[in-house]
Order: structure tokens, then C-alpha cells, then sequence
């Protein structure tokens, strides 16, 4: 297991961190246990989480994700783990959620920090990330920009301001952006720069062999501010795992247990570009989940590439892909598809 610098942080991430949305639903409390248990004997340092998992976000389920892992966390040498999490933002409607008011504020902050302390049962968080803006952006598998849909938000200073108070009060050591444009990620650094509040030091966005958009724009912006990718949905929904090619309908999978989330992968050209990765998988005698996991770690932006797993096999072999190195025949055999087929799941 390798280890990068995030960002400007003094935290070295190993590069694989383990998701876990799904502890609290699709798995009990004994397989979240026991997935934590064998990601760290395998060198795992890293864990995500967020106070709205496990999906699909629900009120009765709202928190459970964070208290799996809490009391895990409690009988673990704390020091020797980085342990992020997300506050909710307002671009999901989430009623339960501090009675529906979700703004990245400072009062919020507040609230949400401590409520994920008391669940992880931790007297500190190491990196705390916005899991949605608090203004405007398109939304999972939109791109295009729609100035209409602008709505009052947070200033980015004050929000800044807000994550400073807890990070002077020892709560959080650092944070970070997800699902975040390129505008916005230069205005936080910027805001901070000159104001002198806590910099973003990561951006956790989707990164896959369907979804390279990060490779344009915000790629450029990860370089010339430092600050690193956490790439999420590294399979893209599972499906670059190839288990659909053949079966259209496997059964307990994300996509057929939760057919509104997979909408974003359900698109032309995806079925088409998953079987010629899986060709090339193939013929690099490789599987294909070790192929498409292989590859995000490959780029040189990504400081960790998050992984999620319902079975203790599936994170397995997740997990031994980092053995796996691509040559430049192969990265440029991946090239080529992405050439016939770019970003049809963005």
C-alpha cells in the first residue's frame, strides 16, 4: 500500500480509502465490522463516511453509517487513522435532516460536527468535507449549467469562516469540497488566501474510465492549487466491474435494488464502452474491476481512490488492485476507447 501527501495537509492517505455508504442497509454492523477490520490489517489508513449515509438517504436510517463505524472506531489506536466525513448540503432535499435548513452555515457546522463526533465517537474529525455545495451546481449526471436555478446561498467566506471556529476549537483538522466545479473550487481557495481561513485541501468527486470530465478543467485546478482528487465511484456504479455484460439483471446490486441511483450510468454508449474495457481486461489477463480500479490510481491527481463493497470478496479483490500497474500499452489501449467513447456516463 502506497501513501500520498493530501493536498497541502500534513495527512498521508493511503491509496485506497474504504467507503462505506452502505454500512447500515445493505450491510449489518458485524459485515461493516469486519470489512473495516481486513481493510486496515491490508495497510487501509483512510475511511470515508458522511452524516446522510447509508444510501439510498433516508430519515430512520439517517447517522446509522457513522455509528457502525463509531463503535469500531472506540477500540481502534485513533491516531493511526484518518477519518473523513461530509456535511449534508442543500442541494438534496433531505426534510429530516435539521428539520430540512441545510445550509453550510455556521450554526449548522456546529450542529453537524458535533452530531457526527457524538456517532463516530471521536473527539475529532480529520478531514471534514461539504458534501454538496451550498449554492447551485448540476446535479449527479447533469452537465449542463443553468443560471435560472441560482438560489440564495452561504457566502464561501462565511463558510470558511464557520469551519475555521471548529478547527480552532480542535474538532476538525482539515476539509475538504465534494461534488465540486472548477469555479468553485478556485473561490474557496482563493476566499482563503485572502482572508486567511483553513484552505480546502481535497475534492471528492466521481472519477472513472465512463466519467474522466475531472481530466479537463478541474484537473488543471487540482495542479495549480494542490488541492487532491478523492476519486469516488471508481466502478461506476459496479458496472465496470462487467458483471451486467452478460446479465442484464443480476440481482442485489446498487443498480437493480436502486434503479433511481443508476440513472446515470443508464446512457448510450455506456454498455458499449464497459465491453471494450472488459476486452481489454481480458486481454491483459486481468478482471475488469482490477482494470477500471487500476486506472484511477494510475492518474496523477488522484491522491486516493475510494472503494465501496456489500461482500468482504468484492473488497478483496478491490483491494489487491494495487498490485496491479498499468503499462502504457494498456493505458493507451484505454486511451483509444475513450477516444470512441468519452464520458458517456458523466
Amino acid at each position: 500500500m502506497k501513501y500520498n501527501k493530501l493536498g497541502e495537509s500534513d495527512l498521508k492517505v493511503s491509496e485506497i480509502c474504504l467507503g462505506t455508504m452502505t454500512y447500515g442497509h445493505q450491510n449489518t454492523i458485524e459485515e461493516a465490522h469486519q470489512q473495516l477490520d481486513y481493510a486496515i490489517a491490508q495497510g487501509v489508513n483512510f475511511i470515508d463516511t458522511a452524516e446522510m449515509y447509508p444510501v439510498p438517504p433516508r430519515g430512520e436510517t439517517q447517522g446509522k453509517t457513522e455509528a457502525y463505524i463509531g463503535e469500531w472506531l472506540r477500540k481502534q489506536q485513533r491516531d493511526q487513522l484518518i477519518v473523513a466525513t461530509k456535511i449534508a448540503g442543500p442541494g438534496r432535499p433531505f426534510k429530516w435532516l435539521r428539520d430540512g435548513n441545510i445550509k453550510i452555515d455556521s450554526k449548522n457546522i456546529q450542529q453537524a460536527v458535533d452530531d457526527s463526533l457524538r456517532r463516530l465517537q471521536t473527539d475529532y474529525i480529520d478531514l471534514y468535507q461539504i458534501h454538496w455545495p451550498d449554492r447551485y451546481v448540476p446535479t449527479f449526471g447533469q452537465t449542463e449549467y443553468k443560471p435560472e436555478l441560482e438560489r440564495e446561498t452561504v457566502k464561501i467566506s462565511e463558510q470558511l469562516a464557520a469551519f475555521a471556529e471548529v478547527i480552532k476549537a480542535g474538532k476538525v483538522r482539515y476539509i475538504g469540497l465534494s461534488n465540486e466545479t472548477p469555479w468553485g473550487v478556485t473561490k474557496f481557495v482563493h476566499a482563503a488566501k485572502k482572508l486567511g481561513l483553513p484552505k480546502v485541501v481535497s475534492i471528492q468527486n466521481a472519477y472513472n474510465l465512463l466519467n474522466r470530465v475531472f481530466d479537463s478543467a478541474l484537473a488543471e485546478v487540482s495542479h495549480y492549487t494542490n488541492v487532491g482528487l478523492l476519486a469516488y465511484s471508481p466502478l461506476g456504479f459496479g458496472l465496470l466491474t462487467g458483471k451486467y455484460i452478460e446479465n442484464s439483471n443480476p440481482g442485489n446490486t446498487r443498480i437493480t435494488l436502486f434503479p433511481g441511483f443508476g440513472q446515470r450510468y443508464l446512457k448510450q454508449n455506456v454498455n458499449e464502452a464497459v465491453a471494450a474495457y472488459a476486452e481489454i481486461a481480458k486481454k491483459h489477463n486481468l478482471t475488469p474491476a482490477q482494470l477500471a480500479l487500476a486506472f484511477v490510481r494510475s492518474r496523477w491527481f488522484v491522491s486516493s481512490t475510494i472503494i465501496g463493497a456489500t461482500t468482504l470478496q468484492q473488497l478483496q479483490e478491490n483491494i489487491e488492485s494495487v498490485n496491479v500497474v498499468l503499462n502504457p500499452e494498456i493505458l493507451a489501449e484505454l486511451d483509444a476507447v475513450h477516444t470512441s467513447y468519452p464520458n458517456p456516463a458523466p
